[in-house]
């Protein structure tokens, strides 16, 4: 069965998802929603039986040349959480923050006398969690130290600890750069002080710029940042002046990244009892990322992928490009993820397990896996397509059967996702938007095409893209508009939305009116 006749049985809504909706504004509806990217033919679990005498052989091994490799390590500490934050695993507790980077140093001692690791070099390390610069100095000193000591690190390696803005102090700073940090990644969200304080960030604008100014004049690291668009509360404007404020602030790069709100989080839960307005639609999000884009473009922002910008020869995002392209990623910490020659690792997320397989001199796994067969095509569509584009040319000399992607292209260039340019094909505007259902399609249809396994990882839609959401925005953006109170247009599509609300959802409207 080919692509086009497998597209002609596959259900309409579902159609719908993978291969697009012809005849729909590319940017704002080319799908019903977005995608997350799951790779699929994650290859097979191994037993926790057999699980660390594998990884000892492994690890045993002599490397293969000098190849590119990166290290991963995770701290799962955060002061606070963000609303929107996904990944917040444990609060700040010193005693128990101790601890872990005692084991975290352990991890890395251990891993330093394995003949795999030690006889390779690692080209870029990042710290990442969590909130990484929470750590005391005492503690980053250590951590760092150790990842000196241990990890063969290149010459020219790229050294990343992720963090926030709240905790670049004097102490801390002198002891990052101290012990080797070469960039520093910081999640500014916004710059607009009303926008931060809805979502949970302490700081204000100018102390933001402030500190942000204060860690340039060092003039020893590379200074990024995350932007986030389609925030509650930030408009069109609000956003571009984010992306203006960038500009100007002499930052070396940053990530614009789209929200999601999904069902049941903290985030969904505010919007719907009112305590914050609406979040960005998914449309309305494109038209964000668009104009922040043809922004930066105009001003000569090299783009190192999909959603990261630098405006500086130093920045070079090396671990995210090493990441993205199936690179050797070795884990180090509590619900780190790694790959390495072939399998797939995912270590203990609670700290408690994961410190006791560390003592025991073990790898504190919570699932090693074996990859695919076709990790390499996997790996090389992902990393393309985070490039922008894909060769299905250079896919298909591999493996001929790959060159009937060209029909699920052609047909997206029909649609305005892509465009051919006589070699290969190019994310438009639209298609970079879409990028994470553009690579989710493509890669089922890889599976396809290479083992006729069919299915969609299909998931729920964001929040605030559902149609309660959407209809109870509408009802209050009529009456806001009044400056009168309730009309009775108003009150009909409040009543209208409201039919959509659970119990709970209407109380807390209520009590909300309450005041």
């Amino acid at each position: 069965m080919t692509l086009q006749q497998l597209y002609e049985q596959t259900p309409p809504q579902q159609r719908a998802l993978q291969f697009g909706i012809a005849g729909n504004d590319a940017l704002t509806g080319a799908f019903p929603q977005k995608r997350v990217v799951h790779a699929g033919l994650q290859g097979s679990l191994v037993s926790p039986r057999e699980s660390q005498q594998i990884w000892q052989d492994l690890m045993a091994q002599a490397p293969t040349g000098k190849e590119v490799q990166t290290a991963y390590i995770h701290i799962p500490f955060c002061k606070t959480k963000c609303l929107y934050c996904g990944f917040f695993q444990n609060g700040m507790d010193q005693s128990v923050e101790d601890e872990y980077i005692r084991c975290l140093v352990q991890e890395l001692r251990q891993a330093a006398k394995a003949r795999r690791l030690r006889d390779s070099l690692i080209h870029a390390v990042f710290i990442g969690g969590g909130t990484p610069t929470s750590l005391s100095a005492d503690n980053a000193a250590r951590l760092l130290g150790a990842v000196r000591d241990c990890l063969p690190l290149a010459n020219d390696y790229e050294l990343t600890l992720e963090g926030r803005v709240h905790d670049l102090e004097p102490e801390k700073i002198d002891t990052w750069l101290a012990y080797g940090v070469n960039r520093i990644s910081l999640g500014v969200q916004s710059f607009d002080t009303k926008v931060r304080r809805a979502v949970g960030r302490l700081d204000d604008r100018d102390t933001v710029l402030e500190r942000l100014a204060a860690l340039k004049a060092y003039g020893q690291c590379v200074v990024v940042i995350d932007l986030m668009y389609g925030l509650p509360g930030q408009t069109m404007d609000v956003w571009m002046e984010d992306v203006r404020t960038f500009a100007e602030s002499g930052i070396d790069g940053a990530d614009l990244y789209q929200l999601n709100v999904f069902e049941g989080s903290a985030l969904s839960q505010a919007i719907r009892q009112g305590s914050l307005p609406p979040a960005a639609t998914t449309a309305q999000q494109a038209l964000m990322f668009q104009a922040a884009k043809t922004y930066l473009d105009q001003r000569a922002y090299r783009r190192l992928n999909i959603c990261h910008w630098s405006r500086s020869q130093r920045e070079r995002s090396l671990y995210n490009t090493l990441a993205r392209s199936g690179a050797a990623m070795f884990p180090f910490g509590c619900g780190a993820g790694g790959h390495v020659d072939g399998y797939e690792t995912m270590l203990h997320r609670a700290i408690t397990p994961y410190e006791l397989f560390v003592r025991e001199g073990k790898k504190p796994f919570m699932a090693l896996l074996r990859q695919s067969p076709f990790q390499s095509f996997i790996d090389e569509i992902q990393y393309q397509l985070e490039q922008g584009c894909l060769d299905i040319g250079a896919l298909a000399a591999k493996e001929p059967r790959l060159g009937e992607l060209n029909w699920l292209y052609q047909r997206w260039q029909d649609q305005g996702l892509v465009r051919y340019n006589g070699v290969l094909y190019e994310l438009t505007d639209a298609g970079q938007f879409w990028q994470v259902n553009v690579t989710q399609t493509t890669l089922e249809c890889m599976q396809y095409l290479l083992t006729g396994q069919t299915g969609a990882a299909l998931q729920g839609i964001a929040a605030q893209d559902s149609p309660k959401s959407a209809a109870m925005a509408e009802a209050m953006k009529k009456m806001k508009a009044s400056g009168e109170g309730p009309s009775m247009e108003s009150m009909k599509h409040m009543a209208e939305a409201m039919k959509h609300m659970s119990q709970e959802e209407l109380q807390a409207v209520m009590q909300r009116m309450k005041g």
